[in-house]
């Protein structure tokens, strides 16, 4: 059975939207307003992660957030018609086998900054909150602006550039090997560019072990 990593926009209204949702792998990250998970207060730009299942209640201004949970393949992904979209869903073909991790976190670049080729041990799904962003793969190029998500499957070769005139950035939701907890992922692809500075910034918003197994 297939496993799925999606992400959701949610939109509820101030004070008294709220979603009931199932117990997944998940991250929420509010892009904007407040919200209320699990008993924590979160505000633009912070992050809540967990497995069990929660209730994401809206603040007072209402909220924006964008939601990544894994599934398998017909679980209930927990969105309501009018308040939460699915932007993007993708098969997790390169999952990891064994112990896994959900690792949920954002990366910036500055004016003209770029990620050198380079690949990861895991799937996941990005979205960008800020400037511009050009991802090379393929043998094709997509550009994404704010709101724009894609998906990498880990192990093929990644090109990042990020917009000339402003600063980039976007959020992102792997799921890695337990191994990796508290270590990159990442790999570049050229020796030549493994000793180069690099540009972008990284900030964790989780890291977490995680029970879900996928169905083989």
């Amino acid at each position: 059975m297939p496993t799925f990593l999606r992400l959701y926009e949610d939109i509820l209204a101030g004070g008294a939207d709220a979603l009931a949702l199932p117990a997944l792998p998940r991250m929420i990250f509010v892009v904007h307003g407040a919200a209320t998970v699990d008993g924590k207060t979160l505000t633009d730009g912070e992050a809540w992660a967990g497995e069990g299942a929660v209730t994401l209640a809206a603040g007072e201004q209402g909220l924006t957030a964008w939601r990544f949970e894994v599934a398998a393949d017909g679980a209930a992904a927990g969105a309501i018609g009018g308040v939460s979209r699915l932007k993007l869903s993708a098969s997790l073909e390169t999952l990891p086998r064994g112990d896994l991790l959900l690792r949920g976190d954002s990366v910036a670049f500055p004016p003209g900054g770029c990620a050198y080729l380079h690949r990861h041990q895991g799937p996941g799904i990005r979205c960008l909150i800020e400037g511009g962003i050009r991802i090379d793969t393929h043998g094709r190029s997509t550009s994404y602006g704010p709101g724009g998500a894609w998906f990498e499957s880990g192990p093929d070769a990644v090109f990042a550039q990020g917009a000339a005139d402003r600063p980039s950035r976007f959020v992102r939701v792997m799921v890695l090997p337990r191994a990796l907890l508290g270590k990159s992922s990442i790999e570049y692809l050229n020796e030549a560019d493994k000793a180069k500075p690099k540009s972008q910034s990284y900030k964790i918003f989780a890291d977490i072990p995680i029970a879900f197994q996928a169905q083989q």
